[in-house]
Protein backbone atom coordinates (compact mmCIF):
# COMPACT_ATOMS: atom_id res chain seq x y z
CA UNK A 1 0.00 0.00 0.00
CA UNK A 2 2.65 2.36 0.90
CA UNK A 3 4.34 1.79 -2.54
CA UNK A 4 0.92 2.66 -4.49
CA UNK A 5 0.67 5.67 -1.96
CA UNK A 6 4.37 6.91 -3.39
CA UNK A 7 3.71 5.87 -7.08
CA UNK A 8 0.69 7.85 -6.95
CA UNK A 9 3.22 10.71 -5.38
CA UNK A 10 5.59 10.11 -8.38
CA UNK A 11 2.97 10.36 -10.84
CA UNK A 12 1.13 13.15 -9.45
CA UNK A 13 4.51 15.42 -9.36
CA UNK A 14 5.13 14.59 -13.01
CA UNK A 15 2.15 15.96 -14.08
CA UNK A 16 2.96 18.82 -12.11
CA UNK A 17 6.29 19.95 -14.06
CA UNK A 18 4.81 20.39 -17.41
CA UNK A 19 2.16 22.70 -15.79
CA UNK A 20 5.12 24.58 -13.63
CA UNK A 21 6.86 25.01 -17.15
CA UNK A 22 3.87 26.48 -18.69
CA UNK A 23 3.63 28.79 -15.56
CA UNK A 24 6.92 30.06 -16.20
CA UNK A 25 6.51 30.79 -20.18
CA UNK A 26 3.68 32.55 -19.28
CA UNK A 27 5.34 34.63 -16.83
CA UNK A 28 8.08 35.40 -19.09
CA UNK A 29 5.89 35.99 -21.93
CA UNK A 30 3.67 38.75 -19.81
CA UNK A 31 7.21 40.35 -18.73
CA UNK A 32 8.48 40.46 -22.56
CA UNK A 33 4.41 41.93 -23.00
CA UNK A 34 5.17 44.38 -20.38
CA UNK A 35 8.06 45.43 -21.90
CA UNK A 36 6.30 45.97 -24.96
CA UNK A 37 3.09 47.85 -23.99
CA UNK A 38 5.25 50.30 -22.31
CA UNK A 39 7.31 51.11 -25.79
CA UNK A 40 4.40 51.52 -27.77
CA UNK A 41 2.38 54.86 -27.92
CA UNK A 42 2.51 57.86 -29.87
CA UNK A 43 6.42 58.33 -28.43
CA UNK A 44 7.97 55.11 -29.42
CA UNK A 45 10.92 53.81 -27.13
CA UNK A 46 13.11 51.05 -27.55
CA UNK A 47 12.85 48.25 -25.47
CA UNK A 48 16.25 48.55 -24.28
CA UNK A 49 15.59 52.24 -22.66
CA UNK A 50 12.05 50.59 -21.60
CA UNK A 51 14.76 48.25 -19.43
CA UNK A 52 16.99 51.29 -18.32
CA UNK A 53 14.68 53.62 -17.44
CA UNK A 54 13.10 50.63 -15.04
CA UNK A 55 16.79 49.71 -13.60
CA UNK A 56 19.06 52.83 -14.13
CA UNK A 57 16.81 56.05 -14.09
CA UNK A 58 18.67 59.38 -15.70
CA UNK A 59 16.09 61.88 -16.38
CA UNK A 60 15.68 61.79 -20.05
CA UNK A 61 12.65 62.24 -21.50
CA UNK A 62 12.40 58.52 -22.61
CA UNK A 63 12.61 57.45 -19.13
CA UNK A 64 10.64 60.30 -17.22
CA UNK A 65 7.80 59.15 -20.31
CA UNK A 66 8.31 55.22 -18.91
CA UNK A 67 8.63 56.12 -15.09
CA UNK A 68 5.32 58.63 -14.48
CA UNK A 69 3.40 57.41 -17.57
CA UNK A 70 3.62 54.33 -19.16
CA UNK A 71 4.96 51.88 -16.51
CA UNK A 72 2.10 53.05 -13.85
CA UNK A 73 -0.48 52.44 -16.99
CA UNK A 74 1.32 48.84 -18.01
CA UNK A 75 1.15 47.88 -13.73
CA UNK A 76 -3.06 48.81 -13.69
CA UNK A 77 -3.71 46.93 -16.52
CA UNK A 78 -2.04 43.71 -15.19
CA UNK A 79 -3.91 44.23 -11.85
CA UNK A 80 -7.22 44.74 -14.11
CA UNK A 81 -6.06 41.70 -15.96
CA UNK A 82 -5.65 39.77 -13.18
CA UNK A 83 -8.52 40.47 -11.28
CA UNK A 84 -10.77 40.25 -14.30
CA UNK A 85 -9.53 37.18 -15.30
CA UNK A 86 -9.57 35.18 -11.44
CA UNK A 87 -13.12 36.47 -10.93
CA UNK A 88 -14.25 34.76 -14.45
CA UNK A 89 -12.65 31.61 -13.57
CA UNK A 90 -13.84 31.49 -9.60
CA UNK A 91 -17.42 32.68 -11.14
CA UNK A 92 -17.05 29.56 -13.98
CA UNK A 93 -16.50 27.19 -10.96
CA UNK A 94 -18.99 28.60 -8.57
CA UNK A 95 -22.10 28.56 -11.36
CA UNK A 96 -20.15 25.48 -13.20
CA UNK A 97 -21.24 27.56 -16.11
CA UNK A 98 -18.89 28.00 -19.05
CA UNK A 99 -20.10 30.71 -20.57
CA UNK A 100 -20.16 32.57 -16.64
CA UNK A 101 -18.25 36.00 -16.61
CA UNK A 102 -18.86 39.08 -14.40
CA UNK A 103 -19.28 41.42 -17.81
CA UNK A 104 -22.22 38.75 -18.68
CA UNK A 105 -24.00 38.05 -15.12
CA UNK A 106 -24.40 41.50 -14.83
CA UNK A 107 -21.58 42.03 -11.99
CA UNK A 108 -19.98 44.80 -14.01
CA UNK A 109 -22.82 46.80 -14.70
CA UNK A 110 -23.72 46.52 -11.44
CA UNK A 111 -20.66 48.38 -10.31
CA UNK A 112 -21.10 50.89 -13.00
CA UNK A 113 -24.08 51.77 -11.73
CA UNK A 114 -23.74 52.01 -8.19
CA UNK A 115 -20.80 54.01 -9.16
CA UNK A 116 -22.83 56.51 -11.04
CA UNK A 117 -25.21 56.70 -8.62
CA UNK A 118 -22.26 57.08 -6.07
CA UNK A 119 -21.41 59.72 -7.92
CA UNK A 120 -24.96 62.19 -8.31
CA UNK A 121 -25.37 61.92 -4.68
CA UNK A 122 -21.73 62.82 -3.97
CA UNK A 123 -20.89 59.46 -2.35
CA UNK A 124 -17.72 58.33 -4.97
CA UNK A 125 -15.96 61.58 -4.77
CA UNK A 126 -12.40 59.87 -3.65
CA UNK A 127 -11.08 56.41 -4.34
CA UNK A 128 -12.15 54.74 -1.67
CA UNK A 129 -15.83 56.05 -2.50
CA UNK A 130 -15.56 54.40 -6.03
CA UNK A 131 -14.22 51.19 -4.68
CA UNK A 132 -16.76 51.10 -1.95
CA UNK A 133 -20.17 51.80 -4.62
CA UNK A 134 -18.66 49.48 -7.00
CA UNK A 135 -18.23 46.67 -4.50
CA UNK A 136 -22.16 47.43 -3.07
CA UNK A 137 -22.87 46.96 -6.78
CA UNK A 138 -21.77 44.33 -7.68
CA UNK A 139 -22.73 42.42 -4.57
CA UNK A 140 -26.17 43.34 -5.30
CA UNK A 141 -26.31 42.62 -8.84
CA UNK A 142 -24.60 38.97 -8.03
CA UNK A 143 -26.86 38.20 -5.43
CA UNK A 144 -29.92 38.98 -7.70
CA UNK A 145 -28.55 37.07 -10.75
CA UNK A 146 -27.75 34.12 -8.35
CA UNK A 147 -31.55 34.17 -6.95
CA UNK A 148 -33.26 34.23 -10.34
CA UNK A 149 -31.12 31.99 -12.06
CA UNK A 150 -29.64 29.48 -9.28
CA UNK A 151 -32.04 26.15 -11.08
CA UNK A 152 -30.05 26.57 -14.10
CA UNK A 153 -27.03 27.61 -15.70
CA UNK A 154 -28.66 28.77 -18.84
CA UNK A 155 -31.31 30.47 -17.05
CA UNK A 156 -28.43 32.06 -14.95
CA UNK A 157 -26.45 33.62 -17.88
CA UNK A 158 -30.26 34.92 -19.82
CA UNK A 159 -30.56 36.49 -16.30
CA UNK A 160 -27.22 38.39 -16.12
CA UNK A 161 -27.50 39.37 -20.16
CA UNK A 162 -30.92 40.84 -18.99
CA UNK A 163 -30.15 42.83 -16.20
CA UNK A 164 -26.92 44.05 -17.26
CA UNK A 165 -28.82 45.93 -20.47
CA UNK A 166 -31.37 46.73 -17.75
CA UNK A 167 -28.47 48.52 -15.91
CA UNK A 168 -26.55 49.57 -18.30
CA UNK A 169 -29.41 51.50 -19.69
CA UNK A 170 -30.71 52.94 -16.70
CA UNK A 171 -26.78 53.96 -16.01
CA UNK A 172 -26.62 55.67 -19.33
CA UNK A 173 -30.24 57.36 -18.46
CA UNK A 174 -29.20 59.35 -15.46
CA UNK A 175 -25.68 60.28 -16.67
CA UNK A 176 -27.68 61.90 -19.79
CA UNK A 177 -30.16 63.59 -16.88
CA UNK A 178 -27.38 64.98 -14.92
CA UNK A 179 -24.67 66.61 -16.81
CA UNK A 180 -21.70 66.48 -14.35
CA UNK A 181 -22.08 62.83 -13.72
CA UNK A 182 -21.84 62.40 -17.17
CA UNK A 183 -19.09 64.78 -17.58
CA UNK A 184 -16.79 62.96 -14.71
CA UNK A 185 -17.57 59.50 -16.29
CA UNK A 186 -18.19 60.07 -19.64
CA UNK A 187 -14.69 58.30 -20.55
CA UNK A 188 -14.71 55.90 -17.53
CA UNK A 189 -18.15 54.65 -18.78
CA UNK A 190 -16.79 52.94 -21.91
CA UNK A 191 -13.74 51.14 -19.79
CA UNK A 192 -10.12 52.29 -20.59
CA UNK A 193 -6.58 52.68 -19.30
CA UNK A 194 -6.06 55.96 -20.74
CA UNK A 195 -5.44 58.81 -17.85
CA UNK A 196 -6.40 56.40 -15.15
CA UNK A 197 -2.54 55.99 -13.98
CA UNK A 198 -2.44 59.03 -12.19
CA UNK A 199 -5.60 58.11 -10.45
CA UNK A 200 -4.82 57.47 -6.82
CA UNK A 201 -4.95 53.87 -6.95
CA UNK A 202 -3.39 52.19 -3.55
CA UNK A 203 -6.96 51.18 -1.94
CA UNK A 204 -8.08 49.53 -5.06
CA UNK A 205 -4.95 48.09 -6.30
CA UNK A 206 -4.22 46.97 -2.22
CA UNK A 207 -7.59 45.12 -2.51
CA UNK A 208 -7.05 43.60 -6.00
CA UNK A 209 -3.92 42.40 -4.34
CA UNK A 210 -5.35 40.76 -1.20
CA UNK A 211 -8.28 39.20 -2.98
CA UNK A 212 -5.76 37.20 -5.39
CA UNK A 213 -4.35 35.74 -2.69
CA UNK A 214 -7.22 34.92 -0.66
CA UNK A 215 -8.51 33.17 -4.32
CA UNK A 216 -4.91 31.25 -4.28
CA UNK A 217 -6.28 30.39 -0.94
CA UNK A 218 -9.77 29.41 -1.88
CA UNK A 219 -8.35 27.27 -4.76
CA UNK A 220 -8.53 24.36 -2.82
CA UNK A 221 -12.16 24.16 -1.01
CA UNK A 222 -13.55 25.21 -4.44
CA UNK A 223 -11.63 21.95 -6.23
CA UNK A 224 -14.11 19.79 -4.13
CA UNK A 225 -17.29 22.15 -5.03
CA UNK A 226 -16.15 22.00 -8.86
CA UNK A 227 -16.95 18.29 -8.22
CA UNK A 228 -20.61 19.13 -7.08
CA UNK A 229 -22.36 19.64 -4.32
CA UNK A 230 -23.32 16.25 -2.99
CA UNK A 231 -19.36 15.12 -3.24
CA UNK A 232 -18.31 18.53 -1.67
CA UNK A 233 -20.26 17.17 1.57
CA UNK A 234 -18.94 13.99 1.52
CA UNK A 235 -15.32 15.58 1.37
CA UNK A 236 -16.08 17.54 4.20
CA UNK A 237 -16.43 20.75 2.50
CA UNK A 238 -18.14 23.59 4.17
CA UNK A 239 -20.46 24.47 0.71
CA UNK A 240 -22.04 27.22 2.67
CA UNK A 241 -18.79 28.92 3.88
CA UNK A 242 -16.83 28.18 0.06
CA UNK A 243 -20.03 29.80 -2.01
CA UNK A 244 -20.31 33.01 0.09
CA UNK A 245 -16.17 33.61 0.48
CA UNK A 246 -15.97 33.42 -3.61
CA UNK A 247 -18.87 35.57 -4.18
CA UNK A 248 -17.48 37.59 -1.52
CA UNK A 249 -13.83 37.81 -4.18
CA UNK A 250 -15.47 37.89 -7.42
CA UNK A 251 -17.40 41.18 -5.99
CA UNK A 252 -14.54 42.62 -4.67
CA UNK A 253 -12.16 42.08 -7.97
CA UNK A 254 -14.93 43.19 -9.90
CA UNK A 255 -15.78 45.83 -8.30
CA UNK A 256 -11.98 47.15 -7.63
CA UNK A 257 -11.62 46.42 -11.47
CA UNK A 258 -14.29 48.32 -12.70
CA UNK A 259 -14.05 51.45 -10.26
CA UNK A 260 -10.67 52.03 -11.67
CA UNK A 261 -10.87 51.18 -15.33
CA UNK A 262 -14.63 50.91 -16.02
CA UNK A 263 -16.92 48.42 -17.41
CA UNK A 264 -14.32 46.18 -19.38
CA UNK A 265 -15.95 42.83 -21.20
CA UNK A 266 -14.99 39.12 -21.79
CA UNK A 267 -11.70 39.03 -19.96
CA UNK A 268 -13.33 36.67 -17.63
CA UNK A 269 -14.94 34.61 -20.25
CA UNK A 270 -11.86 34.59 -22.92
CA UNK A 271 -8.77 33.40 -20.03
CA UNK A 272 -10.64 30.53 -18.26
CA UNK A 273 -11.14 28.94 -21.90
CA UNK A 274 -7.68 29.43 -22.96
CA UNK A 275 -6.07 27.80 -20.19
CA UNK A 276 -8.57 25.43 -18.81
CA UNK A 277 -7.16 22.67 -21.18
CA UNK A 278 -3.81 22.79 -19.44
CA UNK A 279 -5.27 23.34 -16.21
CA UNK A 280 -6.93 19.68 -16.62
CA UNK A 281 -10.00 20.43 -14.02
CA UNK A 282 -7.72 21.78 -11.49
CA UNK A 283 -8.97 25.11 -9.85
CA UNK A 284 -5.71 26.06 -8.34
CA UNK A 285 -3.79 26.08 -11.69
CA UNK A 286 -6.61 27.48 -13.21
CA UNK A 287 -6.57 30.29 -10.50
CA UNK A 288 -2.61 30.64 -11.48
CA UNK A 289 -2.71 30.91 -15.04
CA UNK A 290 -5.60 33.11 -14.86
CA UNK A 291 -3.42 35.58 -13.18
CA UNK A 292 -0.39 35.05 -15.44
CA UNK A 293 -2.83 35.21 -18.77
CA UNK A 294 -5.62 37.88 -17.62
CA UNK A 295 -2.86 40.94 -17.63
CA UNK A 296 -0.86 39.38 -20.95
CA UNK A 297 -4.80 39.35 -22.37
CA UNK A 298 -5.49 43.16 -21.44
CA UNK A 299 -1.99 44.86 -22.18
CA UNK A 300 -2.26 42.96 -25.98
CA UNK A 301 -5.14 44.58 -25.82
CA UNK A 302 -4.47 47.86 -24.49
CA UNK A 303 -1.17 48.08 -26.88
CA UNK A 304 -3.99 47.39 -30.10
CA UNK A 305 -6.34 50.32 -28.35
CA UNK A 306 -3.00 52.65 -29.24
CA UNK A 307 -1.90 51.54 -32.84
CA UNK A 308 -5.43 50.77 -34.12
CA UNK A 309 -5.89 54.16 -34.92
CA UNK A 310 -3.51 56.51 -36.43
CA UNK A 311 -5.62 59.91 -35.01
CA UNK A 312 -5.69 58.27 -31.26
CA UNK A 313 -6.79 55.82 -29.01
CA UNK A 314 -9.70 52.94 -29.14
CA UNK A 315 -11.34 52.18 -25.42
CA UNK A 316 -9.73 49.24 -24.65
CA UNK A 317 -13.24 48.19 -23.74
CA UNK A 318 -13.46 48.13 -27.61
CA UNK A 319 -10.96 45.62 -28.31
CA UNK A 320 -11.80 43.16 -25.47
CA UNK A 321 -15.55 43.06 -27.06
CA UNK A 322 -14.38 42.29 -30.44
CA UNK A 323 -12.18 39.60 -29.13
CA UNK A 324 -14.87 38.41 -26.80
CA UNK A 325 -17.62 38.41 -28.83
CA UNK A 326 -16.43 35.33 -31.06
CA UNK A 327 -15.25 33.55 -27.97
CA UNK A 328 -18.76 33.80 -26.39
CA UNK A 329 -20.16 31.91 -29.69
CA UNK A 330 -17.42 29.49 -29.89
CA UNK A 331 -18.04 28.30 -26.05
CA UNK A 332 -21.48 28.17 -26.94
CA UNK A 333 -21.00 26.15 -29.96
CA UNK A 334 -18.86 24.14 -28.33
CA UNK A 335 -21.40 23.29 -24.86
CA UNK A 336 -24.34 23.83 -26.98
CA UNK A 337 -27.34 25.22 -24.43
CA UNK A 338 -28.27 21.15 -23.46
CA UNK A 339 -25.12 21.28 -21.55
CA UNK A 340 -25.67 24.58 -20.21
Amino acid sequence: MTVGIRAAERAGSRRELPRLGLLVGGMLLLAGVVVLSIGVGAHRVPPVEVVRALFDYRGTDDHVIVRDVRAPRALLAVAVGAALAVAGALIQTLARNPLAEPGILGVTAGAGLAVTVGSALGLASGAGGQLACAVVGSVLAALLVMAVGRQSPLRLVLAGMALTAVLGGVGLGLRLMLPDVFDAFRFWSVGSLAGREQAPLLLPMTAIGLSLLAALLLSKPLNALALGETVAHTLGARVRHIRAATLTLITVLSGAATAVAGPILFVGLIVPHLVRRPTAGSVPWLILYSMVLGPVLLLVADIGSRVLLPTGEVPVAVVTAFLGGPMLIWAVRRHGAGSL
